[in-house]
């Protein structure tokens, strides 16, 4: 695809929303090519690249809605498709909690788009592979990845005049390594915003290493452990934390900051002291689109701040319900922290589980947020500041509610992709005082 200038994309949003004869309409396109790669049992097994765009136009008559989408966009196909629309909102019911569409709004730039990667070439991505496999077949082990990268024009217009243009670009990197016998196993994972920061060959060494470390793993009774969790480790447990922060959830008494007899607690000291969590579109590290599903631009917000609750997400039905300030929906999550790396968290620990990855996270109890999970692809028991042994996978009870209580240290934040989250999110490895391993699982 050749990707749509701002020009483009205005002129053919101005097209659609001149057709309307609904009370309000809202068109938003989305053009992408998404290039991949993927190899199992060391060898390539599919590659490609899929091209698409897609135009959606919402049509609302009072609080009645219709939407239709299309990806053909000569004159007839757009009246129709604008027609249906107004079609589909005309059967539908009303919409208690329907929301008019948003004024003309100023939105920021930000730093989503990277050319190197919008330039990647099938060679490019076959190179990757080639320097994940090779020296895993050298040092007889099986590596199984994938990657993919992505060039992603959104836009959007409505009846009010409100119009948003960005390019953005993507690329993300998993690798899992098994021994020959299946007994070992280690993974790495890297989501970066520019081809610079990436080098497949030095990558796949952690997981190299690791998937031979893991090998012959020991039993380690469960129970209650200081942990050092990996930055992906960490994601997994911090994105249902995330999602608690709607107000709606909080003042309806269905979320772990719900108060008592009614209302939430923002205000309150949650965490420890040494957890801040804030959101930033312009974020040099995580940065997103500066606007949200609804238009609503992004901003700075900090969300917890030296462990108090100092604000929470608002959605705009909800702000309008309790007289409150609207917050966009969060596009990325930033967990302050230290300098230290994994490696230096580990050299400070007199006795701790390392934990690289946790797995198949569920909700138990929202009211606490406790959820359970396995850990997988390499855990290891640290004594006197150095890892000693693989040992056996855990299923964990645990709430991170409880976990970002009991800090130890934070280290250094980096850019992780969480396959659970739809934000970016930049996550420092955290070492905890106390985690609950409930029973042994024996995945690897």
């Amino acid at each position: 695809m050749s990707i749509w200038t701002e020009a483009r994309a205005r002129a053919l949003l101005g097209r659609v929303v001149a057709l309307s004869k609904a009370d309000e309409c809202t068109v938003n396109l989305t053009a992408s090519v998404l290039g991949n790669i993927r190899f199992a049992l060391n060898k390539v097994t599919t590659s490609g690249v899929v091209d698409d765009v897609q135009l959606a136009v919402t049509s609302a008559f009072g609080k009645r809605v219709g939407i239709a989408t299309i990806n053909q966009f000569d004159d007839g196909s757009l009246e129709r498709t604008v027609r249906r629309a107004e079609e589909l909102a005309r059967l539908a019911p009303d919409n208690d909690e329907f929301m008019p569409a948003l004024d003309k709004q100023a939105y920021a730039t930000t730093a989503t788009f990277d050319e190197g990667i919008a330039q990647l070439a099938p060679d490019y991505r076959a190179g990757v592979a080639a320097a994940s496999i090779a020296p895993c077949r050298a040092a007889g082990l099986v590596a199984a990845g994938f990657l993919s990268d992505s060039v992603v024009v959104s836009a959007f217009a409505n009846s009010k005049g409100n119009f948003g243009y960005q390019r953005a670009t993507g690329f993300d990197y998993t690798c899992t390594v098994r021994t020959q016998d299946g007994t070992g196993s280690g993974w790495v994972g890297r989501n970066v915003r520019s081809v610079a920061e990436f080098d497949a060959k030095r990558e796949i060494q952690t997981a190299i290493t690791k998937a031979s470390g893991s090998s012959g793993a020991r039993t380690l009774e469960p129970g209650k452990y200081p942990v050092i969790l990996e930055p992906a480790a960490a994601a997994g447990l911090l994105t249902p934390l995330v999602f608690a922060f709607d107000a709606r959830q909080a003042d309806e008494g269905r979320s772990f900051l719900s108060k008592k007899g009614g209302g939430n607690r923002l205000g309150d000291q949650m965490f420890d002291q040494r957890v801040s969590i804030h959101v930033d579109p312009a974020d040099a590290g995580v940065p997103v689109l500066p606007w949200d599903g609804e238009g609503l631009p992004r901003t700075r917000m900090a969300f917890v701040d030296k462990g108090r609750v100092t604000a929470l997400q608002y959605s705009r039905y909800w702000a309008q319900q309790k007289k409150a300030t609207p917050t966009a929906n969060f596009g990325n999550v930033i967990v302050a922290g230290g300098d230290k790396s994994t490696a230096d968290l580990i050299k400070s620990a007199r006795r701790a589980v390392l934990v690289t990855r946790t797995y198949y996270i569920r909700m138990v109890d929202p009211q606490t947020l406790l959820l359970t999970g396995l850990t997988r692809d390499g855990t290891f028991y640290i004594e006197n500041g150095a890892i000693q042994y693989p040992v056996k996978n855990f299923r964990f009870n645990e709430s991170p509610v409880a976990m970002l209580n009991g800090v130890e240290e934070l280290g250094r934040p980096v850019r992780v992709a969480d396959d659970e989250s739809p934000f970016a999110m930049m996550i420092p490895p955290m070492a905890l005082k106390e985690f609950t391993f409930t029973s042994l699982s024996d995945a690897v």
